[in-house]
C-alpha cells in the first residue's frame, strides 16, 4: 500500500509493466507507450523545487513483486534517490511498525483540495472537505509510524539485495 501526499513515482520499465497488466485486467486496446510517456512527463513535477511532497509506503509494497525483478530493482533504486530529494520527503512503514489504523488502501492528497482513490474499474476523487479532513487524519497518523531518511532507504537497501540474491540464485 501507498500513501502519498501527491504524485506516483515510477521507472520506465515498472510503468511499463504495470500499464501492461492494466490492458491485460480490462481487456483493453493497448496504447501502452503512450501510456508511459504520459505517466514519465507527469513525474517532471517531482524536480521542480518549489513542490514539497510527501509519500508514505508500506514494506509490503516494496517488496510485492508486480513486475519482473530487473524493474523492480530499477524501482527501488529511484525511490532511494527520489528520498534524498530536499523536496520529497519518503516514509516506509516497516514491518516491524505497530500501525495505529489499518492501510486499507492507496490514496493521494493532493493541496488539502483533492482525495483519489483508485480501484480496479474507477478512479474516485474526493472533494468534500470532510473527505478531505478524513484523508489527511489517516495520512498523518500512518505517517508517524513511518521510517524516514536513513532508516527508509536501508528497508529499501534490504528489499534491493534480496531481489538480486534471488536473481543470482540458480534456477531463479
Amino acid at each position: 500500500m501507498a500513501f502519498f501526499r501527491s504524485l506516483r513515482t515510477g521507472s520506465y520499465q515498472t510503468s511499463r509493466a504495470r500499464f501492461e497488466q492494466a490492458v491485460r485486467v480490462h481487456g483493453l486496446p493497448s496504447n501502452v507507450d503512450e501510456a508511459v510517456r504520459s505517466r514519465l512527463r507527469r513525474q517532471e513535477v517531482l524536480y521542480r523545487p518549489d513542490n514539497q511532497f510527501h509519500f508514505v509506503v508500506t514494506e509490503a509494497a516494496v517488496r510485492f513483486r508486480l513486475c519482473p525483478d530487473e524493474a523492480m530493482i530499477a524501482q527501488l533504486e529511484r525511490l532511494v534517490a527520489l528520498s534524498a530529494m530536499r523536496n520529497v520527503e519518503l516514509g516506509i512503514i516497516g514491518f516491524d511498525a505497530q500501525c495505529i489504523v489499518s492501510p486499507r488502501h492507496s490514496f493521494w492528497i493532493y493541496d488539502d483540495d483533492l482525495v483519489t482513490v483508485e480501484t480496479y474499474s474507477a478512479e474516485l476523487n474526493l472533494a468534500q472537505p470532510q473527505e478531505i479532513e478524513l484523508y489527511g487524519r489517516v495520512f498523518e497518523q500512518l505517517a508517524a509510524v513511518a521510517s524516514y531518511g536513513s532508516a527508509a532507504r536501508a528497508v529499501i537497501l534490504r528489499a534491493i539485495d534480496d531481489l538480486a540474491a534471488r536473481m543470482d540464485s540458480p534456477g531463479s
